[in-house]
């Protein structure tokens, strides 16, 4: 089997429905951070989603055996583990404090973020489109974040920083798509974002009640459940066909905040809400177009678009 190979592209149906499922599951999960961050740090949150998120994929992980573990680019996993860690621990403080279609959409704009990281580290040019869509996105969030205002709060920078660190993450995912496969990736990516966050459970560890539980175990199915639906999704269309569909997880992250918390954005927020996805979704294609797929698989996950092939999902 290549360790590379290129994604079946033959029902874009199929495709656009396990990026949604995929994405409801996401907004699911995070909406299961937001339940649990009053009463459980974030680092025990993070621990919890990666930990469970490991032994749930590890027998398809280990499915060829440990020989597909062994990497030489160790130093560009423990980078992609760390960012991807920093990411969902700053989201889920964030999350404590604002509503939660805020903080997935904010920590969703890794798109407007990709461009300039890859500018600094990859040198990759960003022509006039790509910078266009890069204002169109950053106007969003100021009037998501609207300084200055009553609804302003000190913790929607924590939801971009979060998204500041996804895209590190994902440009870093892009690397590693160059010689690695797929489940490798998510492999280090689970245990050194546990690792990582061990010493935090360590130190923050109180017993949770019997709900806090409930959240932190949901927390972990549901991403093992978004990264399964991620590979299938890819599986069956291009990463250009149905990133548009990435941002799906503001629709579901918004009704699930209305419903449960009775939050319901104000007019400049959802003008910035959909100039965000816009400045994303355009960022997606020009960088598509002139670099090739782009790093990015939802803000913060392991699974590496175009790089899935039916036996890796087998």
């Amino acid at each position: 089997m290549s360790e590379h190979s290129s994604p079946h592209t033959g029902n874009l149906g199929l495709g656009i429905l396990f990026t949604i499922l995929a994405f409801l599951a996401v907004a699911i999960m995070s909406a299961f951070g937001k339940a649990a961050a009053p009463s459980v740090s974030s680092g025990v949150l993070v621990f919890f989603q990666n930990s469970i998120s490991l032994v749930l994929l590890l027998p398809w992980v280990l499915r060829g055996g440990s020989a597909g573990l062994k990497t030489s680019h160790l130093g560009l996993h423990v980078v992609r583990g760390g960012a991807g860690m920093l990411s969902q621990y700053f989201l889920f403080i964030a999350l404590n404090y604002i509503p939660l279609v805020d903080a997935v959409l904010l920590v969703n704009a890794a798109p407007l973020f990709i461009p300039l990281i890859a500018w600094i580290w990859l040198k990759q040019t960003i022509n006039g489109k790509m910078w266009a869509s890069l204002i169109i996105g950053f106007i969003g969030i100021v009037l998501i974040l609207q300084p200055g205002a009553s609804v302003f709060s000190w913790a929607t920078p924590l939801a971009i920083v979060a998204g500041v660190f996804s895209a590190i993450a994902l440009v870093t995912v892009g690397r590693l798509n160059l010689t690695e496969p797929s489940a490798r990736i998510l492999f280090y990516y689970f245990l050194i974002s546990s690792i990582l966050t061990a010493p935090l459970v360590i130190t923050t560890w109180s017993p949770p009640d019997p709900k806090a539980w409930m959240y932190l175990i949901g927390i972990g199915v549901t991403m093992a459940i978004a990264q399964f639906l991620l590979i299938l999704a890819y599986e069956y269309a291009s990463p250009s066909h149905v990133a548009p569909f990435n941002y799906s997880v503001v629709i579901f992250s918004g009704l699930i905040g209305w419903i449960v918390w009775n939050h319901i954005p104000n007019a400049l927020s959802w003008v910035g809400i959909l100039l965000v996805c816009a400045g994303g979704i355009l960022s997606v294609i020009h960088h598509h177009k002139r670099h090739g797929p782009f790093p990015m698989v939802q803000a913060r996950y392991g699974v590496a678009k175009g790089q899935i092939s039916k036996e890796e999902v087998r």
